[in-house]
């Protein structure tokens, strides 16, 4: 048996339709925050610098681990200085003195070489320091956006809820006041084809934007005041008003 509802019954499915068109596009909303895509590009550059920080701070460390090499060698070098220097000033023998004086030329020389060394690599520890610090100082700054846009997202995607919230509960509240058999059929097209229902104004099916051929208005004309008619462009139920042009 066609299902039957009374003109008044059907109009409902109009309003409860723009809820529906309404909560799709608040949700559409929420997902297109232009938050969410500034979150992801930033949180790939975050994460790109994170990698770079761990490369440049291995680098330094590698400097570190030279610098510790060279102070090591330097105190031994000064300690065998200070030692034969001690030996020098107690010996008598002119054979040892010569060998010892000698020694601590070589020494001395070495020495020289080391903390020629020690200042270069002091200074290329100094100019990598540089590059970590900057780089921390970058990936302060974007945790800075990052919480920024946080905070910007949350923003809008509560003032999105609430209203959604407002949305859902009017929607509710009117399809308690709508038949169950014809309330089941608008949620079964709607799920089927994105359209629960359409209003019919001057011969055009609004949902989907397609003018009715004349055979089909004459059919429709023809049809009872309750009887429930399917849009063939949309799937949607065709609610007739005294904008249809009938």
């Amino acid at each position: 048996m066609a299902l039957t509802a009374s003109p008044a019954d059907q109009a409902l499915l109009l309003d409860l339709q723009a809820f529906d068109t309404k909560i799709a596009q608040l949700e559409h909303r929420a997902k297109k925050l232009p938050e969410h895509e500034q979150l992801s590009e930033l949180k790939k550059h975050r994460d790109k610098l994170q990698l770079t920080i761990l490369e440049e701070r291995g680098i330094k460390e590698d400097i570190e681990l030279e610098m510790s090499r060279i102070e090591s060698d330097v105190k031994v070098v000064e300690a065998r200085i200070a030692r034969d220097t001690s030996r020098l000033d107690a010996s008598s023998s002119p054979k040892d003195v010569a060998a010892l004086e000698q020694e601590l030329t070589a020494l001395r020389t070495r020495l020289s070489n080391l903390e020629d060394i020690e200042l270069a690599v002091m200074e290329k520890l100094e100019a990598q320091q540089k590059v970590v610090d900057n780089l921390l100082e970058q990936g302060g700054n974007l945790t800075s956006q990052f919480a920024e846009l946080e905070a910007s997202r949350d923003e809008a995607l509560s003032v999105i809820e609430a209203e959604l919230g407002t949305t859902r509960t009017g929607r509710t509240a009117l399809q308690a006041t709508i038949p169950e058999d014809l309330l089941a059929l608008y949620e079964r097209q709607r799920e089927r084809y994105g359209v629960g229902a359409s209003l019919l104004r001057g011969g055009v099916s609004l949902a989907s934007g397609v003018k009715l051929l004349e055979n089909e208005m004459q059919e429709i004309r023809a049809a009872a005041p309750d009887a429930v008619i399917m849009c063939a462009s949309s799937e949607g139920i065709l609610v007739r008003t005294n904008e249809s042009g009938l």
